[in-house]
């Protein structure tokens, strides 16, 4: 031990495991800058350090009270690994709760991976170990070595680890997330201000891993910094709003999509490091382009360096296996029940929110965290303690969730992927909802492609699958989706689903985007359904870009960019989007021809106009088709689904159309036109 008065005081062997002690009747130093520890090593290396145990705990007791209470909602600056200069002496300090743990040690490059190097010290009855240990970098490799109940040693990665290996090495990276100049001020002030419910939402849904790969380097996928030169500008030539990552936090198994997260605060090392990853996002944002991620606080794996039995005992997720795992997915369930539980969740929410300008979190599988029995059986589930199916805790969470993201992050959005009539999903917890500002519409997903898929022969006898959405579109906060799970597991790719010839696939494909389009609700589109894919999504290869060299694929590729501009261009398709008032039947009873039409309202003091869409289901044109119209004057087509440029037909060539005092359909004028086969015509009526 040398004194900063020069002194040495030799340090004996006490103990053959390592440990050393020093007696002295002088004076003895008092604060960890008055000695250090000096030692040669077997190898004959000398080293010197500063003593890890003289600095006092970095947590303080209203971060103990806060974490114990659940309500810590910055955790992630206090637990995990942190960067600081403490008594003017540069290291890392390391905190992990463990509360069930005899030993929490601290290994990695620094320590050679040895336990008894930096054993951590554990803050009275709050289960957190801690400790600061100087001379730790940035990009020092790190994991947790614990010491269960049963005496069992294992190693743990960080669950607050800000940067994380998805190999077999699966250590942690020391990381300094403080140095990253944002550049997206003009997009965070207008986003604050935004409404979301009256603007324009296209997604285009993205697995990082798969949308483009380079094949001339081993079919490599594209790193964080070429995204954000690539993914950026097809976004913005295509007319997205918004742009939906599957999950980018940190994963072992490629084959899970990012459903698997281990490292729930990392974005994944596949692609780069954190700092590319927001430059990624600065970039979007620059581009005026949103990005929501998908969220993942409903189940995790059981690998065995993650949450699994973390301290040696359920400690993130439950004990009975009816309650704590998912026999479907292989994975274990956050026991929501638990404050510090809750709070590593909230708190992960929000640190992609506050650390990454995250727009938007899209909540995975939240019908499996609503409900004590989903996908199981009589006898495999417990009721709650009224002997009901739903699942309180859960509940709760969800509510305190969203509560903290709209609160402490204004413009921001919530979606729950929800698959149940489960009531208010996106109603204000005050009006008795769950909070989240939107949900997927599964119901009209599920019912349009069933419908899509049947000969136009038979669709006259199933109109009610395409009308059945508005009985309920006002209901929630919808956003009509296609999402990656309609194109995977033999479900075929869109193009597929379609009947008919190749080009009557492509026609119903197009009619099929165009009605999504022009129906209420925001829209997602997984990637690859833009260029009318013929194969299911593979997440291990790129998507077929070689197809935009065909002219059915370049048609279909040119109507969903077209059908951006004009969703982004006319206030009636957005505007009203939540509200009944904003969309009208015109006619749906017509199932004889398989024809429906309807208005897009704009609001009458907005000086926009109405919209007028026409659908013909069927390969047969429909000469001299007579539709209603509120008002005599003058229908101009903005779009028409079966023009030539898009590899139609081109059977309608006509842009303007006189509307004549004819009355039908319970209107007092009407235009005659000849409708396309498999088509949406969409008219501006001036």
């Amino acid at each position: 031990m040398l004194l900063a008065d020069g002194r040495r005081l030799p340090l004996t062997k006490v103990h053959a495991s390592g440990i050393f002690e020093s007696c002295s009747e002088g004076v003895l130093p008092s604060g960890p800058c008055d000695y250090t520890i000096e030692a040669v090593f077997g190898n004959g290396i000398n080293a010197a350090w500063s003593d890890p145990y003289a600095f006092p705990p970095t947590l303080g007791e209203v971060d103990l009270y806060l974490l114990g209470q659940g309500e810590h909602l910055e955790a992630y600056r206090v637990l995990g690994a942190h960067l600081r200069t403490l008594e003017g002496i540069q290291g890392t300090s390391f905190a992990v709760w463990a509360p069930n743990a005899q030993r929490v040690s601290v290994v990695g490059d620094f320590n050679f991976w040895d336990g008894r190097a930096h054993m951590m010290r554990r803050l009275g009855g709050s289960g957190i170990w801690e400790i600061f240990i100087p001379g730790v970098d940035e990009g020092d490799h790190y994991k947790f070595e614990i010491r269960g109940p049963q005496g069992d040693v294992f190693l743990k990665t960080d669950p607050f680890g800000f940067f994380a290996q998805h190999d077999l090495r699966t250590a942690c990276l020391v990381t300094d997330l403080g140095r990253y100049a944002w550049s997206d001020g003009d997009w965070m002030e207008r986003r604050s201000q935004r409404n979301a419910y009256a603007e324009p939402m296209s997604v285009y849904e993205v697995h990082l891993g798969s949308w483009r790969r380079r094949p001339e380097e081993k079919d490599r996928p594209l790193s964080y910094l070429e995204l954000a030169e690539e993914l950026v500008a097809y976004v913005t030539e295509m007319g997205f709003t918004h742009v939906e990552l599957l999950p980018v936090m940190e994963h072992p198994f490629d084959g899970s999509w990012g459903y698997q997260v281990v490292n729930f605060f990392a974005p994944s090392s596949r692609f780069g490091t954190p700092d590319e990853f927001r430059h990624l996002i600065d970039a979007l944002h620059r581009a005026g382009i949103g990005v929501i991620l998908d969220w993942v606080p409903g189940h995790f794996p059981k690998d065995a360096h993650g949450l699994a039995r973390f301290d040696g005992t359920s400690l993130y997720e439950h004990e009975d296996p009816r309650l704590g795992e998912h026999r479907d997915w292989g994975t274990l369930i956050f026991n929501y029940g638990r404050n510090e539980v809750r709070n590593f969740l909230i708190a992960n929410a929000l640190f992609w929110l506050d650390q990454y300008h995250i727009d938007g979190l899209r909540v995975d599988a939240v019908a499996s965290m609503l409900y004590l029995d989903y996908s199981r059986n009589a006898g495999e589930w417990v009721p709650n303690r009224f002997g009901g199916r739903e699942n309180l805790e859960a509940i709760e969470f969800l509510k305190a969730f969203n509560t903290a993201c709209y609160a402490r992050h204004p413009g921001v959005m919530t979606i729950a992927e929800e698959s149940t009539a489960w009531p208010g999903v996106s109603k204000p917890i005050y009006e008795g909802g769950l909070g989240f500002g939107f949900k997927w519409n599964m119901g009209w997903m599920n019912d349009s492609l069933r419908y899509i898929a049947r000969e136009p022969i038979h669709r006259r006898h199933h109109q009610g699958e395409i009308t059945f959405s508005m009985l309920y579109a006002y209901h929630e906060h919808f956003i009509l989706v296609l999402s990656h799970d309609e194109v995977v597991h033999g479900k075929g790719s869109l193009l597929n689903k379609m009947p008919g010839d190749d080009w009557q696939k492509a026609a119903n494909l197009r009619m099929f985007l165009s009605w999504m389009w022009t129906h209420p609700g925001k829209k997602l589109l997984f990637q690859g359904g833009e260029l009318g894919q013929w194969t299911e999504w593979n997440h291990d290869r790129s998507i077929d870009w070689h197809l935009v060299e065909q002219q059915p694929h370049t048609g279909i590729q040119c109507l969903v960019r077209r059908l951006n501009e004009l969703y982004r261009s006319e206030p009636a398709l957005s505007v009203l989007d939540d509200r009944p008032e904003g969309f009208e039947w015109v006619d749906f009873r017509d199932a004889d021809n398989t024809v429906w039409s309807f208005l897009r309202k704009a609001p009458a003091d907005s000086g926009a106009k109405d919209i007028l869409v026409i659908v013909n289901a069927t390969p047969v044109p429909r000469d001299g088709y007579r539709i209603g119209v509120p008002e005599c004057g003058l229908a101009c087509i903005i779009l028409n689904s079966d023009d030539s440029e898009f590899w139609g037909s081109g059977y309608l060539d006509r842009r303007e159309m006189p509307v004549d005092a004819h009355p039908i359909h319970a209107r007092p004028c009407s235009i005659s036109l000849d409708l396309p086969p498999l088509s949406v015509v969409i008219l501006r009526l001036e």
